[in-house]
């Protein structure tokens, strides 16, 4: 078998009026989004790079995005074993998740392109065969994701797109403001796996109900928050800021989001170089029995719409 890192990275560009975006094969990797000249997320230059990027950026992260504590979950009586990736912990759906893999990608017109991959049963220790399918539209100013996935048995899918947004930030984006549609989050156990307990922010972790600078606090933030109205896409769950007066509005049906400030950024990045807003389902749920479900089956597949939209302030 080939060396994965040997094959070519596809790539498409998708436009529309002075707004355009690249997309990769590889994960499914939204690799450049821009306003004119402008730069909205981090990317790399030569696609080759996501080979051997840690960061996941741009990616789709699943079969289950965040953590799974222990790398292991029952389902139906039976205990699933999974690859562990973080210490003894499941990431991203471990080594061999969606990021990691070569999809299928069609550019079905000048804006819009259709990506798709089928998890075979087993993969990663996750029971089903999973296929997936993202659509991406871009109708500036917005960039629409819709994600479905069909399994054929019941699995846990909860995925997430993981953008790094810059807004054309030059250095860091620890000047720009966020807002949040909540003021609660996940608690943490020791290694970062959310414990079953929901709490308010507080001192611990900035409150973002209203507007305010990331800050040096943002050096530390890397936490789900719970969506006050449980993710409904009618109204913006997040708002970022720049001081350029670049604003990018994110509308999402999920019911809460991993907000990350990218502390561990290195490399060719500055740490806080970008932001990640990763809407997605509970992390760990499928350890959590008060958590809400993230098992799908074949009468019950798995959709999420997320649209992030751009708008100028003039002064």
């Amino acid at each position: 078998m080939a060396d994965p890192k040997s094959m070519p990275v596809e790539q498409v560009l998708l436009e529309d009026g002075n707004m355009s975006v690249s997309l990769l094969n590889y994960g499914a990797i939204t690799q450049g989004w821009w306003l004119g000249e402008t730069p909205l997320i981090l990317g790399y230059e030569n696609p080759q790079d996501y080979l051997s990027d840690p960061f996941y950026l741009g990616a789709m992260v699943g079969r289950v995005a965040n953590r799974i504590g222990g790398a292991q979950f029952a389902l139906q009586g039976r205990v699933h074993h999974l690859t562990a990736n973080e210490g003894p912990t499941t990431l991203h759906g471990g080594p061999s998740g969606l990021s990691r893999k070569y999809w299928d990608i069609v550019k079905t017109s000048p804006n819009q392109a259709v990506l798709s991959l089928t998890s075979p049963e087993g993969e990663g220790g996750f029971p089903g065969e999973v296929k997936f399918e993202v659509h991406v539209e871009l109708t500036c100013p917005r960039l629409i994701y819709t994600i479905r996935a069909r399994p054929d048995r019941p699995t846990p899918i909860s995925i997430a797109q993981h953008n790094y947004y810059t807004l054309g930030c030059p250095e860091d984006i620890l000047d720009c403001r966020l807002r949040l549609r909540s003021n609660r989050v996940l608690e943490l156990d020791a290694r970062s796996v959310p414990s079953g307990d929901i709490s308010a922010v507080g001192d611990s972790v900035p409150d973002f109900a209203l507007s305010r600078t990331v800050g040096a606090k943002g050096r530390e933030l890397d936490h789900y928050f719970v969506f006050d109205d449980g993710g409904t896409h009618d109204h913006a769950v997040a708002e970022v800021r720049a001081p350029s007066g670049l604003r990018m509005n994110l509308y999402s049906d999920q019911p809460g989001a991993q907000v990350y400030a990218g502390a561990h950024l290195s490399g060719r990045f500055s740490p806080c170089a970008g932001l990640c807003i990763e809407p997605s389902g509970y992390p760990n749920a499928v350890n959590v029995p008060a958590f809400p479900t993230v098992i799908h089956t074949p009468d019950n597949p798995y959709q999420q719409t997320l649209t992030l939209e751009i708008s100028e302030e003039r002064s």
